[in-house]
């Protein structure tokens, strides 16, 4: 009787313990499958502001501005390998008393990136970036004379290199391999050597000889990192910095890009965004009047710097 008891003890025992290392195996697979597949999600915004004037004493002019800003992504994580893509839209115009719409910003920046599982959290990666506008700029008030728009410039990067994704908030990629394309798709602009491109070659009488190069082809590392997090309730925040260094014509002038990103939810639809983007190329000359008279005082390289702020119509998914 006893040896019949102990064996039903130890048959009770191997069944509980299989049932549990079952379930165990099921939690895993459960947790493995919630952090890998797709993670899609982004910011959409539109602010309007309008002001309207009758008999205002105070003086000042009647203008309505409006500004749309999208920031999504699509990352997919499959295994040892991860697929991250984002999209970057903004819009804006204002209107003015009797002045014709005018343009305040415009951006398209496209990066896809695929990363294959190297060792911990680093992973060997390939990345493709696409920046460009949507419609001509002008150097206002002047708005006769074209001086960017679609395709003039766009910027295409290529590079391969090492990825550093220790979680789903920060990532840092290095590239010592990157091809950096200038595309200028517009004469015009080209043959005035806009963006760095070679210009065109003229005659004593001002005919062109030889087109300007619409395109212009650099080679050298290329750095890339990336934080986003909700670092307060209803507060989100994401900042990009990239860097760019030729390694055939002056290394030491690195191009720079640092973008922020700050939505502030106050309800389910309304919130405030503040956008901010520092730019410097050694290639793009800026015209600086100084004195606001008309006349040229200096043409070089500058640093750029916008910022938008905004209230209105959001929606964070």
């Amino acid at each position: 009787m006893k040896k019949v008891l102990i064996i039903i003890c130890c048959c009770c025992v191997t069944s509980i313990f299989s049932q549990t290392t079952e379930a165990e195996e099921v939690l895993k697979k459960q947790s493995k499958d919630s952090l890998e597949g797709w993670k899609i999600g982004g910011i959409f915004s539109l602010n309007l502001t309008q002001v309207g004037l009758t008999n205002w004493s105070a003086g000042g002019e009647n203008s309505i501005s409006v500004n749309g800003l999208v920031s999504f992504y699509a990352n997919l994580k499959k295994g040892n390998s991860t697929w991250d893509n984002s999209l970057d839209l903004a819009y804006g115009i204002l209107q003015q008393g009797g002045d014709a719409a005018r343009k305040t910003d415009d951006k398209i920046d496209f990066t896809s990136k695929y990363g294959q599982k190297a060792f911990k959290n680093w992973y060997y990666a390939g990345l493709i970036n696409f920046k460009s506008q949507m419609s001509a700029g002008y150097n206002y008030p002047d708005d006769s004379t074209k001086i960017s728009n679609f395709m003039a410039p766009a910027y295409v990067l290529g590079a391969i290199g090492m990825d550093y994704k220790p979680n789903d908030n920060f990532t840092l990629f290095l590239s010592p391999l990157t091809m950096k394309m200038t595309i200028v798709n517009d004469q015009t602009l080209a043959d005035a050597g806009a963006f760095g491109v070679a210009p065109a070659e003229f005659d004593i009488l001002g005919n062109v000889t030889t087109p300007g190069k619409t395109i212009r082809s650099e080679y050298g590392g290329y750095m890339r990192a990336m934080f986003k997090k909700d670092i307060m309730k209803n507060v989100n925040f994401q900042t990009k910095l990239e860097l760019f260094s030729n390694y055939s014509e002056e290394p030491d002038h690195v191009d720079v890009n640092w973008e922020v990103l700050i939505a502030m939810k106050v309800n389910k639809y309304i919130s405030a965004t503040i956008s901010t983007q520092l730019l410097y190329d050694h290639d793009i000359d800026i015209s600086v009047d100084s004195n606001d008279d008309g006349i040229i005082d200096a043409v070089g390289p500058r640093t750029q710097f916008k910022e938008v702020i905004g209230v209105g119509i959001s929606y964070k998914f």
